[in-house]
């Protein structure tokens, strides 16, 4: 049975990946909260954590939209490093760095019970009634 882990309402999770989605930076809050080391995630695919719930179109629409310049906002299961869940309130959108390439900075909060409720109605309908 997975675990399910429960963010603070302080707690915000940062993290900024390149345009192929490749981690470049996490924060303390991240590393906490996944069970990886930044180490362990640096230099890695941010879809490392994908939870198997998380349906694929959610992740095409995120990629379509930022990459069109435009945030993406969502509820999101995330997996952590010894199997367990998390539940995160994400926006994610794209800025340059200094010598002009894309990047892609994540900022990911608490959910609401209510927020987590109706994201897994609407991925239940989409993937089916056994997921989550």
């Amino acid at each position: 049975m997975e675990i399910e882990i429960e963010l603070s309402k302080d707690t915000i999770i940062v993290t900024q990946t390149n345009e192929k989605g490749i981690i470049e930076f996490a924060n303390e809050d991240f590393c906490k909260i996944s069970g990886y080391t930044l180490n362990e995630l640096v230099g890695n695919p941010h879809n490392m954590i994908r939870h198997k719930d998380m349906p694929k179109w959610a992740f095409e629409d995120l990629w379509k939209t930022i990459k069109s310049g435009r945030m993406w906002k969502g509820i999101v299961k995330n997996r952590t490093k010894n199997g367990g869940y998390y539940w995160v309130k994400a926006n994610v959108y794209s800025s340059k760095n200094s010598d002009g390439s894309l990047r892609y900075i994540s900022a990911r909060a608490k959910p609401t019970k209510d927020e987590i409720n109706k994201a897994i109605l609407a991925y239940q309908n989409i993937v089916g009634k056994n997921a989550f």
